[in-house]
């Protein structure tokens, strides 16, 4: 896992005039975004409105137009974006003796994880779960974890290839309240100590407007972005989400 260090400001994940069409259907449509690493960036919207689809794209998982670039502004260089992903679930049978330690290794390994069991890689898979208050979750089976225990070995699963960005889509689903709340302690403490930018597709109104650096609000194209109180306070915001729900 990558050593603490205090966030630079200097590097930025730029979107540039990004389109998607499906089917000939317009999906999305000149979206531009200028993310900085040590932020906390959270993706809002209606359903329909193009968010999933704008994670695919900086995936590359979904044909685009534009370009995503990551950029070092000390020295101008042209840097591959590396990004962690955090999904919304995922799909494990209910008895499958899959551990978290056998998980996160397979992910980390080129070898099948149950040929032998490397210290190295227990010690590091433990050092990246303890960052999430996780660490005894270790030998836990994959399928007997709550949706706040699973959420935080994703989260540990993400950071330790040391991305540029990390990217979470929807990840709160299902969580409660306490959960939710460690969630963004965890956002919190992810770009304060790590040199990384966050983007966060929520529709926690709440939990963005109060954690959240900066808002994009999406409809096919940015319709508003900023300050959560400058995007909650927009015109557009009132336009999607109606009346009364800026002071959320």
């Amino acid at each position: 896992m990558k050593r603490m260090i205090q966030p630079c400001g200097l590097h930025c994940i730029k979107v540039n005039h990004l389109g998607v069409r499906l089917g000939g259907q317009v999906i999305l449509e000149d979206v531009n975004l200028h993310i900085h690493c040590g932020s906390i960036n959270a993706i809002i919207g209606k359903n329909g409105a193009g968010k999933s689809t704008l994670a695919r794209a900086i995936l590359n998982d979904a044909p685009h137009t534009g370009t995503i670039e990551f950029k070092d502004r000390e020295d101008g260089r042209m840097q591959k974006l590396n990004v962690g992903y955090v999904p919304q679930s995922i799909q494990m049978k209910e008895h499958m003796p899959v551990s978290v330690y056998d998980l996160i290794a397979s992910y980390q390994s080129r070898f099948p994880v149950f040929l032998k069991k490397s210290r190295r890689v227990e010690r590091e898979i433990k050092k990246a779960l303890a960052a999430f208050e996780a660490e005894e979750l270790i030998d836990r089976q994959v399928s007997r974890l709550s949706g706040g225990q699973l959420q935080r070995v994703l989260l540990a699963m993400a950071v330790m290839d040391e991305p540029n960005l990390l990217l979470l889509d929807e990840p709160v689903s299902g969580i409660d309240r306490s959960g939710m709340e460690l969630f963004y302690r965890n956002m919190k403490y992810l770009v304060e100590h790590f040199d990384l930018a966050v983007i966060l597709i929520s529709h926690d109104l709440e939990y963005v407007r109060q954690y959240a650096d900066k808002v994009i609000l999406l409809d096919q194209t940015v319709l508003a972005q900023g300050s959560p109180g400058n995007v909650f306070q927009s015109k557009a915001f009132e336009e999607v989400f109606g009346r009364g729900r800026s002071g959320v």
